[in-house]
């Protein structure tokens, strides 16, 4: 959303550059640079050039300029990789078997950060709907800090709650807007009937449903381990507590957090997490920690760094048996 827009204001900033040009041309003003105006074609806004250079007449003739097509055609190409991306949305199912009397499904969302799929996440909400889902969990980050919609995070769990039950715990950008807004937006959600699972947890019958906040990890004095005559099922946001996951008896457990490292490298793995590590261990798919399984979405949405390279964002499905 953040790159969209980038590319709206760029490509709107050149255009009129050039009409103002054109503009101080005709009346023997004080003009702008034609180095400037290139910039702002090489910054990302050739699209907005080249429509300058053609509405208003302006600079079709300098040599120089010729190079405003190739690059309005370069950052067409870029735009539909990028954005493909970032918005093909795929459903990735794993199969864990936790010796339940009858098997769950379970789609878990995470790092929505603010996405938009379709109107009111209507892509997005469909897409879970296929799944036909026993429950839904929300591994945090639905909101992002730096640019928080409490609309479009409520428009998904509206949605998302009218499918079936919906199980959330806060990430780390929650935290960071914790407030009189953020105690609304949880307000108005629980309204809704999304049960908050922040450091606490709910007996499911055939298994316990827990959740970690995103405040408390890495406290390991602040829980006590689950009863482990129920199989458990922990929420949590950041996959690198494996200890503390473990120490709880957690047998399953379901993170995001690390966005896939937005570019995977065939062969190597994951390029960057959220805290510019290199090559992080866990960032997709399910991973035995001594007969725990991990488990690591690569989460929808996207924050400081908004380009997914190999890397779609996806719709995590567990089927538990």
């Amino acid at each position: 959303m953040i790159l969209v827009i980038y590319l709206i204001l760029i490509n709107t900033a050149a255009f009129a550059a050039y009409g103002i040009d054109k503009y101080k041309a005709k009346n023997n003003k004080w003009r702008i640079s034609e180095g400037f105006l290139i910039f702002l074609a090489v910054l990302g806004g050739s699209l907005g050039a080249l429509a300058g250079m053609r509405i208003w007449h302006h600079k079709t003739k300098k040599a120089k300029f010729r190079l405003i097509p190739f690059l309005a055609v370069l950052l067409t190409v870029c735009c539909i990789f990028i954005l493909y991306g970032n918005y093909h949305l795929v459903v990735t199912e794993y199969d864990v078997d936790l010796g339940l009397k009858e098997d769950i499904k379970i789609v878990q969302i995470s790092d929505l950060h603010n996405q938009i799929f379709g109107i009111n996440e209507s892509v997005l909400l469909d897409k879970i709907r296929e799944q036909e889902p026993d429950i839904i969990v929300v591994t945090g980050d639905v909101l992002d800090s730096s640019h928080t919609s409490y609309t479009i995070a409520e428009s998904f769990f509206k949605g998302a709650s009218e499918i079936c039950p919906v199980y959330y715990i806060t990430g780390n950008h929650e935290v960071r807007i914790f407030g009189e807004k953020f105690d609304r937006f949880l307000a108005d959600i629980e309204e809704m009937g999304v049960i908050l699972l922040d450091d606490t947890y709910t007996d499911m019958g055939d298994y316990i449903l827990a959740g970690v906040a995103e405040t408390s990890l890495g406290d390991f004095c602040a829980y006590e381990p689950f009863d482990d005559t129920k199989p458990v099922i922990l929420l949590a946001h950041d996959p690198k507590y494996t200890e503390l996951f473990s120490r709880l008896g957690a047998d399953l457990v379901l993170t995001g957090h690390v966005h896939g490292g937005q570019i995977i490298l065939p062969g190597k793995g994951a390029l960057l997490s959220p805290e510019f590590c290199f090559f992080p261990p866990y960032y997709q798919g399910v991973y035995d920690i001594d007969g725990m399984q991990l488990e690591v979405s690569r989460g929808l949405g996207n924050s400081a760094f908004p380009i997914r390279i190999n890397d779609y964002p996806e719709i995590v499905v567990i089927n538990v048996h």
